[in-house]
């Protein structure tokens, strides 16, 4: 049963909300407007907004888009309309946020004194430092005093009601630098968490963790970005003995003369050495780069990107590009104001990105191209928000394409598996090989992938947890298309159409070839069912089997 704060926070939505629409008095109308949504060719937002004008008014006003996605759950579970999951699709308000298969859900940690003193580096009174207030996502982690269980829970609610799966979430912690805070902390905010996604309050994290196996809930990743130098094989166990699965490192740049004039307080060897060890513990390696930095040219930043990729200790799996933002009260600022210090303008971050989007491998993915600070807040260059749009249609203009797992992803697309091919990318670091499994329609788009990590025999022994010495390390699969729910059939999207399982089969066979009789896989809690079903066995922190 749910717990009263839940509860509570669900009826503070209502309050907010309304009370839900009288679906018998807007029977007829509700009828017409679905017939009219599934009938209208071309849906896009602005023609769905103005059907939901015409059709369902409340009091001489318009219906909110989650009134009328409540109304059509509630008359199918009725069984007044019988359900169209397709017509249900297109009533969803965004449903890009969960088009990667997944409901990804932000909460930020509360303020606390971070080691770095990085000079771009923004600190505002009561919150996170390098996080702004009026930042939306800071907004709502604020709203409910940063804490975990508020946020998670809102945001939940957020997602329900507009019409999102939820019992896949990919959790992910930001703000100051994790590894710095209080352990007691972290443990506490983690429990909090699954507390909200069970719907019920655990005696202990391990107790909510066991408990989240089988939720309604599921949490299917678990994201915390940390600092380079605060990686250590102690914090690689305590990561994921927490549950982590994904870690965001702020390796900035790759040159160690920009990193020291940033006062980074890291080298590019923490770098390479926090990503090994990460890699070795089977995690997803998720870095941030910053153009612009003080020191750096665009000429030196196209060099230093082709970096993550020439230098075969790094290579991540997915990347966040963050051009430094000029803000005010910053050591940054004041080197400016001497004429120290230049922001680049629009067109040379344009061409900055195209030039990186141009070497990005098959196997990573570029999550963001800019961050979304607002505009108010910068002092000086660049407040185009939406540079990706703008850097994707000046490559389409010239005939460039991206070959990140962004771009390339199925998205809502209807997909065949007997048109699917498996294609396997085989790379090299300096402690594994890589194979990149995927599934790839004719068009070109994945429908889903696994990352096989096979240790080399050479690797530094004290760099790898006990518990996986003579493994080979699933560190990710992942099935693209519309997050749909546990134990519903395919009707032609990537999720739950056995590519997942085709793929675990392909890796095993891949890496018995190369002499490995152990494989293990890094599950998220959530997941761990699914790879029970495919004969892994929980030990300490891994799933793992024979093979």
């Amino acid at each position: 049963m749910k717990n009263s704060q839940l509860l509570h926070l669900q009826a503070k939505w209502q309050e907010k909300h309304g009370t839900p629409l009288d679906i018998d008095k807007h029977l007829d109308a509700l009828l017409a407007l679905f017939q009219a949504v599934h009938a209208a060719a071309n849906l896009n937002p602005n023609r769905l907004n103005a059907l939901m004008l015409k059709y369902v008014h409340e009091n001489g006003n318009p219906v909110p888009q989650d009134k009328i996605i409540d109304a059509y759950r509630r008359l199918a579970e009725r069984g007044t309309i019988p359900f169209d999951r397709a017509l249900y699709d297109r009533l969803k308000l965004k449903p890009v946020r969960t088009s990667s298969g997944v409901a990804p859900l932000t909460v930020l940690t509360g303020p606390y004194p971070c080691p770095g003193k990085c000079i771009f580096c923004p600190e505002a009174e009561g919150f996170p430092k390098s996080y702004l207030p009026l930042e939306p996502g800071v907004q709502r982690a604020a709203a409910n005093r940063f804490d975990p269980f508020k946020q998670t829970a809102t945001r939940l609610s957020s997602f329900e009601h507009n019409g999102h799966a939820t019992d896949k979430i990919e959790l992910l912690i930001l703000g100051g630098t994790w590894s710095a805070y209080p352990h007691k902390y972290q443990e506490w905010f983690v429990q909090r968490c699954f507390d909200a996604l069970n719907g019920v309050e655990a005696k202990s994290l391990d107790e909510a963790q066991r408990l989240n196996e089988t939720a309604e809930h599921r949490n299917v990743g678990l994201v915390m970005e940390t600092r380079p130098d605060h990686i250590t094989l102690d914090e690689v166990r305590r990561l994921r003995w927490l549950g982590a699965t994904k870690v965001q490192l702020g390796a900035q740049s790759l040159d160690d003369a920009i990193l020291e004039a940033n006062w980074r307080g890291h080298t590019v060897e923490d770098t390479r050495r926090a990503v090994r060890m990460l890699r070795l513990a089977g995690f997803k390696l998720h870095l941030h780069w910053m153009p612009n930095l003080l020191g750096a040219t665009p000429e030196s930043d196209v060099r230093d990107f082709k970096r993550l990729w020439d230098d075969v200790a790094l290579r991540p799996d997915e990347l966040k590009i963050y051009p430094c933002s000029l803000l005010r009260d910053t050591e940054l600022y004041n080197r400016y104001e001497r004429g120290e210090y230049r922001p680049y303008t629009d067109q040379e971050l344009i061409e900055i990105i195209i030039a990186s989007k141009q070497v990005v491998p098959q196997y990573c993915r570029i999550n963001r191209v800019i961050r979304d600070i607002p505009a108010n807040y910068v002092a000086a260059g660049s407040i185009t928000s939406h540079l990706r749009v703008v850097v994707q249609r000046e490559m389409k203009k010239r005939g460039l394409q991206c070959e990140c797992i962004r771009c390339r992803e199925v998205r809502a697309d209807k997909i065949f598996a007997d048109e699917l091919r498996l294609d396997v990318l085989t790379y090299s670091t300096d402690a594994t090989t890589e194979h990149f499994l995927s599934f790839v329609t004719p068009h070109d788009k994945i429908a889903g992938f696994l990352r096989l990590s096979l240790p080399l025999a050479n690797a530094p022994r004290d760099e790898i947890l006990d518990e996986l010495h003579g493994c080979a390390m699933i560190r990710e699969v992942h099935v693209y298309g519309p997050a749909l729910e546990i134990g519903t059939e395919s009707s032609g999207e990537a999720q739950h159409a056995g590519l997942g399982t085709r793929l675990i089969e392909r890796a095993q066979e891949i890496a018995r070839a190369a002499g490995f009789k152990r494989i293990a896989v890094i599950s998220a809690i959530g997941t761990r069912e699914y790879y029970r079903k495919q004969q892994f066995a929980l030990g300490d922190l891994y799933m793992a089997k024979s093979i």
